[in-house]
């Protein structure tokens, strides 16, 4: 295997952490080329200087000068603002772009790689839940490779190599279930911010493990899944399944089903989508199955996590649905990750915009962009509007 030149947009969060983790194991193997943060200046420029990257862009162009004075000794270029991402992520310097950017905020630079023909390791799942036609008509046109990261795409990628042409039946994508799997309706309703965020396996960003817990994640996984493999909506289906040993799985025709199967370490998923078709040893968990014991497998219920069932009506409806259910879930979340809104309106939100919406049948890239931004300035007036009411019940 030749050496592999890597862009990590989001290099600060959750993901791009762990993939600098998965680099440094295998520093003759892969080489930091562009690493790129949205505030966390201090953290970027201690990567910067460690994995000697050529580039880097803090998208605060505020923190633009703090950056550059640190790294001009080390002969780092420093840029700034997401324009600055965009341009350097289709550099010639780069084999393999991974996006890792929270939301929305992800998708102009994932398209501009695309264009480039690189090699996209998504870890930003909200690039193909808004534009997921798009985006993969665009990667067929530039011959550009698109390899999942998540945990339960990459498990689907996995379980269908070796397996073109086979008919699929179905595919089931695992959740955990999150941190309110047990408990009941009126519990969940007076759920905290601080509860939502302690995820019983994963170790992730605020945003994703809110969604987790909301179950909102696997809806956008549904999208994602759509597009990534070209399965209808009614062949993709959820299961809980709280010990997330199987990270998903692919049933076929005959009724054979193939699963993947490892601890919750997304460092795995990381390493396969800059290493593949390769494997490499990696210094994690391995499985004991003997002392693995049992796997627990459920029906998510609809009733108590609403989302699901959200997400396959986006799905069902199309055109620019999806990015008006995503737009709104990104704006109602940020309200919650403050508490200022409880943990049904995140959903009451999303559904409310997504029965007032204009909706697109066939956008383009310019409509996707302005209907995400409508949208979430209506989502976030509609999570104003909560807090505004919220307050005044508890002070009456």
């Amino acid at each position: 295997m030749e050496k592999r030149r890597i862009a990590i947009l989001g290099s600060t969060g959750s993901i791009g952490r762990q993939a600098l983790d998965v680099i440094r194991q295998h520093r003759d193997l892969f080489e930091v080329e562009l690493l790129t943060a949205n505030n966390s200046s201090d953290l970027l420029i201690s990567q910067a200087i460690e994995f000697d990257a050529n580039s880097v862009v803090i998208c605060n162009e505020e923190k633009y000068r703090e950056v550059e004075d640190a790294l001009r000794p080390h002969y780092i270029k420093v840029f700034a603002g997401m324009q600055s991402v965009c341009d350097l992520a289709g550099g010639d310097n780069i084999d393999i772009v991974l996006t890792s950017m929270v939301g929305f905020s992800g998708l102009s630079s994932t398209v501009a790689a695309i264009k480039a023909g690189k090699t996209i390791a998504l870890a930003n799942k909200e690039t193909l839940v808004a534009a997921g036609k798009i985006v993969m008509d665009l990667a067929a046109r530039n011959n550009a490779r698109i390899l999942p990261v998540d945990s339960e795409h990459s498990a689907i990628f996995q379980c269908l190599m070796g397996s073109a042409g086979a008919d699929i039946s179905r595919i089931h994508l695992t959740a955990s279930g999150g941190p309110f799997r047990t408990w009941d309706k009126d519990r969940i309703a007076s759920a905290t911010c601080a509860q939502a965020l302690k995820h019983p396996k994963w170790s992730m960003g605020s945003k994703i493990t809110v969604d987790s817990a909301t179950m909102m994640n696997k809806g956008l996984e549904i999208i994602e899944a759509r597009w990534l493999f070209g399965t209808p909506g009614d062949k993709i289906k959820v299961v809980v399944h709280p010990e997330s040993i199987i990270h998903s799985m692919v049933e076929y025709a005959d009724g054979a089903v193939i699963a993947q199967m490892g601890h919750p370490d997304m460092r795995e998923a990381i390493q396969f989508a800059f290493s593949y078709p390769f494997r490499l040893p990696l210094d994690n968990r391995k499985l004991d199955f003997a002392q693995l014991g049992s796997l627990s497998f459920f029906e998510p219920d609809r009733e108590l996590f609403p989302a699901i069932g959200i997400a396959y009506e986006a799905l069902e409806k199309g055109g620019n649905m999806p990015c008006i259910m995503n737009a709104a879930n990104e704006a109602a979340v940020a309200a919650f990750l403050k508490d200022s809104i409880g943990f049904y309106d995140i959903t009451d939100i999303v559904q409310e915009c997504m029965s007032g919406a204009d909706f697109v049948e066939e956008p383009d890239l310019e409509t996707i962009f302005s209907t995400d931004k409508r949208t979430f300035a209506k989502a976030a007036e509609l999570a104003r509007k909560k807090a505004a009411s919220r307050t005044f019940n508890k002070n009456n």
